[in-house]
């Protein structure tokens, strides 16, 4: 199971890295132009495309890039003319923190809101109304009102940058992270508020609470775990969805992570740039997903049994 579960992975990798590059090798514009400007003559157009490795097939130039990429090597960036993994190691800090600080609120909050919601009939209408508040507000909208609100006129936030230190950057990253993670945390909340609904509907939790066992001991063991299924994939897909969603939130705040390098890079067609943060975040949602499916063999054994008769 395991090593099926791998072999589909590096599977999923491969096909992704092919088709990121095939787009961008696709996508109009010359880089070229980046490296060395529109007025140049043909003669250094034609050794600025022989040092990029331009006049190669796609095949051929995707097939030198993978090796380059297995050694570490990513390619040089053509905006910033240095290495790209020098380029993204720096702002990887960054950018984890964003995404790390954004999973709590959404797993705390998320979860917390979904079971309130899923147990309570007097306040379930209020729970649907802000999961669905959270779901209908994009990112850019709701980082623009945190910004106005708390950042200019409260002045509580700084308005731009991830700050230096470990309680700095708390404090500067907070407020992105509670933009980034709004729409997520809605969406937790809905898939914790079907999955616990139901599961308080089911007969073996009408036997505990006629045995008389606490309502606090009946949601934790009949509920809850049971609920943990799908919670935990939508806990999973939300946070290996982060690192993507982060591009706009950093746009933003100004966070010099690596959606924002990754939004710069895009404009001025630093395809090598572009093509590294693109398979970071495509790995890293491949081995979130691939840890999703190895849990849900753990948590339940039907999956296990079910797979093992494949």
């Amino acid at each position: 199971m395991i090593a099926r579960s791998l072999l589909g992975a590096a599977a999923t990798v491969l096909a992704a890295s092919f088709l990121v590059y095939a787009a961008l090798s696709l996508t109009p514009g010359d880089p070229v132009d980046q490296l060395v400007g529109q007025r140049a003559t043909m003669a250094q157009r034609a050794a600025a495309r022989a040092e990029l490795g331009l006049d190669d097939p796609l095949p051929v130039r995707y097939v030198h890039w993978v090796t380059d990429a297995v050694q570490g090597d990513l390619g040089r960036s053509i905006t910033y003319r240095q290495d790209v993994t020098g380029l993204i190691e720096p702002r990887i800090t960054t950018t984890l923190t964003l995404v790390v600080l954004a999973a709590v609120i959404i797993v705390v909050l998320g979860v917390a809101l979904g079971a309130f919601g899923g147990l309570s009939d007097r306040w379930r209408p209020l729970v649907s109304a802000l999961i669905g508040v959270g779901l209908s507000v994009p990112a850019f909208v709701s980082a623009s009102i945190l910004i106005g609100v708390f950042a200019v006129k409260l002045g509580w936030f700084p308005t731009f940058g991830a700050g230096d230190g470990f309680a700095d950057r708390l404090h500067h990253l907070l407020l992105p992270a509670i933009a980034l993670s709004l729409g997520w945390t809605a969406y937790v909340a809905q898939m914790t508020t079907a999955a616990v609904r139901e599961q308080a509907g089911k007969d073996h939790v009408a036997t505990a609470v006629g045995r008389g066992l606490g309502g606090g001991l009946v949601f934790r063991r009949h509920i809850l775990r049971n609920a943990a299924l799908p919670v935990l994939t939508a806990s999973g897909l939300t946070v290996a969805g982060l690192v993507a969603g982060s591009v706009i939130v950093e746009t933003a705040f100004s966070v010099d992570g690596i959606g924002s390098l990754l939004m710069k890079s895009v404009t001025n067609k630093d395809y090598p740039v572009v093509m590294a943060i693109s398979m970071l975040i495509v790995v890293i949602f491949v081995v979130v997903t691939t840890l999703l499916d190895l849990a849900q063999t753990v948590l339940d054994p039907r999956t296990r049994t079910a797979g093992g008769r494949k």
